[in-house]
C-alpha cells in the first residue's frame, strides 16, 4: 500500500533533531509512505507566537496549510506535537470563523495562495492507526522488539487542548502503547507518562524544569524501562540533551535513553541504529537496545 501526505517537517528537524528527519524518511520509505515536503514552509510559531500576535500565528499556519492544499493531497502530516497543535489550532479558527478566513486570505492572496480548508492536519502517530493500520504495520516487522521495555512519554501538545487535538482520550491515551505493542515491545507503566517535559519553560524556569526532567527520567527507570519513546522532538530534546544537566540535581542515577517514535519503528523494521541516527543522541541508547533486541 502507498499513502501520500504533504509533509511539514518544522524547524527542529532541520536543526537540533536532524536525526528525526533521517529516521522519519527511512521509516516512511520502508512502509511505503510518500512524504512530499512543503516547498517554502515557515516556522509554526512553536506555541509562543500567539502570545505576541494571534493573527500572525493564524496567518503563517494558514499559509503552511494552503501550501499543502496546492499539492492536491487530503492530509498534512508532521512528526512534532507542537507543530501539529499550531497547525490544527489555525485550521480550527479558520474553519469556524469565515470573517477571519477572509481576512487571512487577503494577505495570502499577495503570495498567490488561498486557504480553502480542504486539508486535514495529522501526526505520524495518528496516521499509523487511522490510515496505515496496525495489522499492516505488524506485517512489516522484521525484528520484533520482544524483551524491550519502553516507557511511552506522550508530551502535552499531542493531547491538549482536547478540543483542538481530540484524537483520543487525553486523560488515558493508548495510541503509543498500541504502536509499541504492534512492534513487539513491552510497555511499562510509570507515573510521568502524561507529564510535561518542560521544554517551553526551560529558560524562564530553568531550575524547576531541570527537576522535572530528572523526575521524568527517574520515574520510568524505577519502573524498569529500558528507554523512553516520544512522538515529539521537543520532548526528546528536553529529556535527552538536558539530561546531564538534570543529573546534577539528583543523587540517584537518572540515566535513561530517549528515542523518537520513528526510531523505535525503524528498529522493528530491521533498520540499524546507525541508519536511524540513534548514535547522534546525547544519552547513548544503543547499548540498552543491543542488550534487548536481537540483530541490533
Amino acid at each position: 500500500m502507498t499513502l501520500t501526505y504533504a509533509f511539514f517537517p518544522g524547524c527542529t528537524l532541520e536543526s537540533a533533531a536532524e536525526e528525526l528527519m533521517i529516521s522519519t524518511k527511512k521509516v516512511a520509505a520502508v512502509l511505503g509512505i510518500e512524504l512530499i515536503e512543503l516547498d517554502g514552509w515557515t516556522c509554526c510559531g512553536a506555541s509562543h507566537i500567539q502570545d505576541i500576535d494571534g493573527f500572525l500565528s493564524t496567518s503563517i499556519n494558514a499559509r503552511n496549510i494552503a501550501l499543502a492544499e496546492e499539492l492536491g493531497v487530503s492530509k498534512l502530516i508532521t512528526v512534532c506535537n507542537t507543530c501539529t497543535l499550531m497547525l490544527r489550532t489555525a485550521k480550527l479558527k479558520m474553519d469556524k470563523n469565515e470573517n477571519l478566513k477572509e481576512k487571512v486570505n487577503v494577505g495570502l492572496e499577495r503570495t498567490g495562495l488561498e486557504y480553502k480548508g480542504t486539508v486535514e492536519v495529522t501526526h505520524l502517530l495518528w496516521a499509523l492507526l487511522e490510515d496505515y493500520g496496525l495489522e499492516n504495520l505488524k506485517k512489516k516487522v522484521k525484528v520484533p522488539l520482544k524483551g524491550l521495555k519502553v516507557a511511552n512519554f506522550y508530551g502535552c501538545h499531542i493531547l491538549m487542548p482536547p478540543d483542538v487535538m481530540g484524537f483520543e482520550n487525553h486523560r488515558n491515551p493508548q495510541s503509543m502503547e498500541m504502536v509499541a505493542e504492534a512492534l513487539g515491545a513491552e510497555c511499562v507503566e510509570f507515573d510521568q507518562r502524561l507529564a510535561c517535559c518542560g521544554f517551553h519553560a526551560v529558560f524562564p524556569a530553568q531550575k524547576e524544569v531541570m527537576t522535572m526532567t530528572g523526575i521524568n527520567c527517574l520515574s520510568p527507570k524505577e519502573a524498569g524501562a529500558d528507554c523512553i519513546v516520544t512522538p515529539c522532538p521537543l520532548c526528546q530534546m528536553q529529556l535527552d540533551a538536558y539530561q546531564p544537566d538534570a543529573q546534577k540535581g539528583f543523587d540517584q542515577d537518572i540515566t535513561m535513553p530517549i528515542i523518537h517514535l520513528p526510531q523505535l519503528i525503524g528498529l522493528a523494521l530491521g533498520i540499524s541504529p546507525e541508519e536511524l541516527a540513534i548514535d547522534r543522541h546525547v544519552v547513548d541508547a544503543i547499548p540498552a537496545l543491543q542488550r534487548k533486541i536481537q540483530a541490533v
